[in-house]
């Protein structure tokens, strides 16, 4: 696959479940922002570092994994890097609040399934790619931001920033900015209201467990 295609493709694994965190960050001032320690630096970006050497891995042993492989090997990875919860409800919004446990259990797990199933169609090779992850971290209410870039021999890089808030069970990603794709982000937004509206939330639990199925089918 050409690379275009790749970023394109990892753009929209990203951003299908960030849909609204991602469409606020883009049309927002940029709010200040102060350094943290060394020590939560550290611990922020630990997650954004594991995700990649998965990713890396995946993409170097992609041929011998196959796509059905390469999400068995990405799903662990993927559910501790983001926090589905917490997209899930940006997303839905006003819908949040009137699902039951059990709705919002099915709907995070759709969403976790389809941004594991792009990423695994999509990092399907390795050409010498890989990623650095900026040191030093921003705070900005509340949550860190990391800045982190994917390198491509001959290519200049691609950005992404993360916003990441801390859990339970450490730092999170919550949130993520990638120049030159709002307008994407924001049509499958607008494409997700749509079917919350004339379908509720099993309907929209129903279409995104369906393009999970065709993203694993190729």
């Amino acid at each position: 696959m050409r690379f275009q295609n790749r970023t394109r493709l990892l753009a929209t694994a990203l951003c299908l479940s960030l849909g609204g965190p991602v469409i606020a960050l883009a049309q927002s001032q940029t709010p200040a922002a102060s350094q943290v320690s060394p020590a939560e630096a550290r611990a922020a970006t630990l997650p954004v570092r594991e995700f990649y050497d998965a990713l890396l891995y995946t993409m170097k042993h992609a041929k011998q994994l196959g796509i059905n492989g390469r999400f068995a090997r990405l799903e662990p990875a993927v559910s501790n890097t983001f926090d589905f919860a917490v997209m899930t409800q940006f997303t839905v919004g006003q819908y949040w609040d009137k699902m039951t446990p059990q709705e919002r259990v099915a709907l995070m797990d759709a969403f976790r399934r389809l941004t594991t199933a792009n990423y695994a169609r999509s990092f399907n090779g390795y050409a010498g790619e890989s990623f650095t992850v900026t040191p030093t971290v921003a705070q900005r209410d509340g949550d860190d931001i990391v800045s982190t870039q994917m390198n491509i021999p001959g290519k200049a890089p691609i950005a992404f920033v993360y916003r990441m808030h801390k859990t339970p069970r450490g730092w999170r990603i919550v949130d993520i900015y990638l120049n030159g794709y709002i307008s994407e982000v924001a049509t499958r937004r607008a494409d997700f209201a749509s079917t919350l509206k004339s379908g509720g939330v099993a309907a929209l639990t129903k279409k995104l467990d369906q393009m999970a199925d065709r993203t694993l089918k190729g």
